[in-house]
């Protein structure tokens, strides 16, 4: 059994693919699997995974019949994976040499923490322009008001994973599926903190901010009052029901100027 299995949906990414696969083959610690689920993809991706899988039989390709989202490709891999810790990616961001001995260095000397994740930078076609990290304060409270995860950055305990049904698979959680993942760990209880480091080089458009629908926003708002409920919180966490409503309703060019001061370099 592996140490570790990694995770992966992959949706048309043949042109970030490739650096993708080899930052997972070049970790520091070589004891993983690597399951990699394409949700339909119509480029050239499935062939690129059965060409390193021909190299490396530690990858494991499952396909979709047709595009199911992200959660429900990620349950398939949770599906057939094997190893202790949970390790996920994505397919068009990089992962930095020592992030999976850092992380499960971590779980193996922390038994009561089920999940750690940790900072990432941002970057695109121009390079880094700026970084991120995630919290410590892993509660309920913090939870629900933001993303407490950068979720290509996590490595989580499989018997959690399994304890809490995975990931959820709705029409509204579509693009949220991670908030709902966190929220429903911190409801049973687990435990959750990210490291200080760098563990993720994290491919992300500049005016990324300026193309989220306004769909999803309401989705996450209908996800965050039943997060609200779910944990009892008392009425001062009411605002943040409306946060990705609010900030929907921000001109755009503000925002992008936020978040660019916010993690700048």
């Amino acid at each position: 059994m592996p140490k570790i299995s990694v995770i992966m949906g992959v949706y048309n990414t043949e042109k970030y693919l490739k650096e993708a696969i080899e930052s997972i083959l070049s970790q520091s610690l070589q004891d993983f699997e690597f399951i990699i689920c394409d949700d339909g993809s119509l480029d050239g991706s499935v062939s690129i995974i059965n060409d390193y899988m021909k190299k490396d039989p530690r990858i494991i390709l499952i396909r979709n019949d047709k595009n199911r989202g992200l959660a429900a490709s990620l349950n398939r891999c949770l599906e057939v994976a094997s190893g202790e810790y949970i390790a996920r990616m994505d397919s068009d961001d990089i992962s930095v040499e020592d992030r999976f001995m850092k992380q499960a260095n971590f779980l193996d000397l922390h038994s009561e923490y089920a999940i750690i994740g940790g900072g990432i930078s941002l970057f695109d076609h121009k390079g880094i322009y700026g970084h991120r990290y995630g919290k410590e304060d892993f509660s309920k409270e913090q939870v629900f008001i933001g993303n407490f995860f950068i979720h290509p950055t996590v490595m989580m305990r499989r018997s959690v994973l399994i304890d809490v049904g995975g990931y959820t698979v709705d029409k509204h959680t579509y693009r949220t599926e991670d908030y709902d993942l966190w929220c429903k760990i911190a409801y049973h209880g687990y435990k959750g903190t990210n490291l200080k480091d760098i563990l993720l080089l994290y491919r992300e458009g500049r005016d990324s901010y300026s193309k989220r629908k306004f769909k999803y926003r309401i989705d996450g708002a209908r996800l965050r009052y039943k997060w609200f409920k779910k944990f009892n919180l008392p009425l001062r966490y009411w605002p943040y029901i409306l946060k990705p409503i609010f900030v929907g309703l921000i001109p755009k060019g503000i925002v992008q100027n936020y978040h660019r001061k916010k993690y700048s370099i």
